[in-house]
């Protein structure tokens, strides 16, 4: 039994030093990443919305380059407004192909738990002056 005991303990730390070594020998350098907000191009929202059920609000926008990629949303609320814009991570590389008309299309769900009249504003970019622009929705949250 102890003879077992020994050669287990030695194969395993020669599996353990195998596996530490390995590990460490490969290390790959990732590009950077970055994060931007990208301009929606248009929504699809529903035009009657109830408290207490959830809706698929459809977001599309335009990805800029094949480094491009999708985040999520990035949504600030103040009372029953609801900022939206769409985040993309951007992986830097110097072999991104830019893209003219790639429209991606995402579903933001939207669960209303009080009712009232909300304002949605989706980020659609800026104006020549830098101002942000949006595509404003108002809609009216109904009790069942």
């Amino acid at each position: 039994l102890t003879k077992t005991n020994y050669k287990m303990k030695k194969i395993i730390a020669v599996v353990f030093v195998f596996l530490l070594s390995i590990s460490c020998s490969n290390e790959q350098t990732l590009p950077p990443v970055r994060y931007v907000l990208v301009p929606i191009q248009n929504v699809e929202i529903p035009e009657v919305m109830y408290v207490g059920t959830t809706y698929n609000i459809v977001v599309e926008y335009q990805k800029l380059s094949s480094c491009h990629g999708f985040d999520g949303f990035y949504y600030q609320t103040n009372g029953f407004t609801k900022t939206i814009s769409v985040q993309n991570f951007v992986v830097e590389k110097s072999d991104c192909q830019t893209f003219t008309d790639q429209v991606i299309s995402e579903n933001m769900s939207f669960h209303p738990t009080e009712p009232g009249t909300y304002l949605f504003k989706f980020w659609k970019g800026k104006d020549s002056n830098t101002n942000d622009i949006f595509l404003e929705f108002e809609r009216t949250i109904e009790t069942n």
